[in-house]
């Protein structure tokens, strides 16, 4: 690649980052895609709470920061999955999150396609 013109060469570094960070970026979205998954599942099961599902994520390998994992929560809040309570804990404010109607019909749903998905791709059928 020293034969080749920095201009080339530039050119050629630029676009190979860019497919990484396309790629990076594809597999972040399939991420958080099951990490919406399974906060929805928790809160159908129980309320939950932030630091509780973050170590719960961090069991199944998901190592979220606050600055995703909060407005992840707040999303799905808006978007009408969850139903959010404040509690007072320990004097502090803990908000709880439970699943709604909708949040319950899209868990439905994705534990169809998670089903179509694994027979397909883990069974090889």
């Amino acid at each position: 690649m020293e034969d080749l013109p920095d201009r080339v060469r530039c050119d050629i570094i630029r676009r190979y980052r860019q497919a990484i960070l396309k790629t990076a970026n594809m597999l972040k979205d399939f991420f958080l895609g099951f990490v919406k998954i399974h906060i929805l599942y928790h809160a159908s099961k129980e309320p939950i709470y932030g630091v509780e599902i973050r170590e719960e994520l961090g069991r199944h390998g998901y190592r979220l920061s606050p600055g995703t994992l909060y407005p992840t929560l707040h999303r799905l809040e808006k978007d009408g999955y969850l139903e959010r309570q404040s509690r007072v804990v320990a004097g502090k404010v803990r908000n709880y999150y439970t699943i709604t109607e909708k949040g319950r019909g899209a868990l439905t749903e994705a534990r169809d396609k998670i089903r179509e998905l694994v027979t397909e791709v883990i069974e090889e059928r």
